[in-house]
């Protein structure tokens, strides 16, 4: 079975990528991660890392700072043309867009594949995968709404970063978890994050 692909953009909402990170390797999944530029600064200013800027070497600080297994996380360059995810022979088996800018989305949207995350997210449509994106953005603009619809009737699902508050949350992490355990369920991955409505 294929890794799951995570791409990380550079709207604020660190802190669900991160645990979303967590949760997939504790799971024993395989990951294909991509960060744009812009990710790597709003982690330094959300988080606090301070990501290097060389693929190889964010896939090194990766492996280590989640203590993932040698070989079960990749990362992959803006630029990297050759990774697996690039061509439809060698999909991930889904992906995730955590958090999505809304830049990043509308250029999903308009199949512009001028990146790598963009062009894994054009793959991962046109070979009928499961695509999640995470909209981190306040208010909604028509554009964002019109790309968002577009997405959707292409079969992407739109997952905001709304977290609820039936489970009584206690913590700024209940509030991350409950998001991240949404987008665990789409893609297939079990969990126990939480108290589920009715239980």
């Amino acid at each position: 079975m294929n890794p799951v692909a995570v791409a990380v953009t550079g709207a604020s909402g660190m802190p669900y990528a991160l645990r979303l990170l967590e949760c997939l390797v504790e799971a024993g999944e395989s990951v294909w991660l991509m960060f744009s530029e812009a990710a790597r600064v709003v982690a330094g200013m959300e988080s606090g890392l301070d990501l290097p800027g060389r693929s190889g070497d964010l896939e090194r600080f990766f492996n280590a700072y989640l203590g993932a297994e040698e070989g079960q996380l990749r990362v992959f360059g803006p630029r990297q043309w050759t990774a697996p995810l690039a061509s439809g022979s060698n999909p991930p088996r889904a992906m995730v867009v955590c958090p999505c800018s809304m830049g990043t989305l509308a250029a999903i949207a308009q199949g512009s594949s001028d990146n790598l995350i963009e062009r894994a997210a054009d793959v991962v449509l046109k070979e009928g995968r499961p695509l999640v994106l995470v909209p981190r953005e306040t208010p909604f603009s028509a554009i964002h709404l019109e790309n968002m619809l577009r997405l959707a009737r292409l079969g992407a699902v739109i997952l905001p970063a709304n977290p609820g508050f039936y489970h009584r949350p206690e913590t700024i992490e209940d509030l991350v978890d409950f998001v991240v355990a949404r987008i665990l369920d789409r893609i297939g991955v079990p969990h126990t994050l939480g108290v589920r409505w009715g239980e």
